[in-house]
């Protein structure tokens, strides 16, 4: 059966009065919840400059989770998390409709993980990342959706000069704009030994993805490595609201796929 040890954390920052990023979790309480339904992990971040971005982020966060909770055994992991996605997008727009008369601007990004059996669905919208770390070497699983990001996947920006924009945290797409959102989704096959890391750009516009993997991997205790890796984030920026999801796969639950559905191998 799939086990995990996770830490997750979040921090203001320096600068920023309030932290208007949300994390959050669903974890199993049995061994049956654990393989029908999984585990979910998530983090938003409130879009800074439009109103209320702590409100849009929990917001979302909580409904994906609330969500998750009640929803059936029987769904694909892709499918589900297109619809919690979907779910909690609807929930920020109609949020920021009532909010006052008018409405309001607020969204937020979202990435989340969805961990069954020997795989992690990822679901992702805006700039918070998922990383893979494996063997000391980060790998990301998501790609920013912001404007410098698309002309990178263009080939009209390098990576460096992406980073170096003064464009680069300008969303291509968010959570709570729109009625509906476009969610990217993809699965990767798990290993024991694994680490998954997610996080707000307020980890990741500072710390390489080398730091990212020599911090996660270097302690056994996650609550240690999320802790140095918020420090370092601060120490070289923090300028920005900073967290940190980490999830350690301790052993996987091996299974193929048939038409989208699993089976136990032998």
């Amino acid at each position: 059966m799939l086990d995990l040890d996770f830490a997750q954390l979040s921090d203001a920052g320096k600068i920023r009065e309030h932290n208007e990023d949300s994390i959050g979790c669903a974890v199993p309480h049995t061994a049956d919840e654990a393989r029908n339904r999984g585990w979910l992990f998530a983090v938003a971040d409130g879009v800074g400059g439009e109103d209320r971005g702590e409100v849009a982020s929990a917001t979302a966060v909580e409904t994906l989770l609330s969500s998750f909770r009640s929803s059936p055994d029987s769904q694909t992991p892709a499918s589900l998390l297109q619809q919690l996605v979907q779910a909690a997008n609807l929930k920020v727009y109609e949020t920021a409709a009532s909010a006052a008369p008018g409405g309001s601007s607020m969204s937020t990004t979202l990435v989340a993980c969805l961990l069954r059996y020997d795989r992690a669905t990822i679901a992702h919208v805006g700039d918070s990342r998922c990383y893979l770390v494996r063997r000391g070497q980060a790998s990301r699983l998501t790609s920013d959706h912001t404007l410098v990001g698309e002309q990178v996947r263009m080939g009209l920006l390098s990576e460096q000069e992406a980073a170096e924009s003064e464009r680069r945290h300008l969303l291509s797409r968010s959570l709570g704009s729109n009625m509906l959102v476009s969610a990217d989704i993809n699965e990767q096959v798990l290993l024991p030994g694994d680490l998954l890391l997610l996080s707000s750009d307020g980890l990741h516009a500072s710390v390489s993805d080398k730091e990212v993997a020599a911090l996660a991997s270097k302690f056994e205790d996650l609550n240690r490595a999320a802790q140095e890796l918020v420090s370092l984030a601060s120490a070289k920026d923090g300028s920005d609201n900073i967290s940190v999801q980490l999830i350690r796969v301790k052993e996987v639950e091996r299974v193929g796929m048939y038409r989208g559905r699993p089976y136990k191998l032998r």
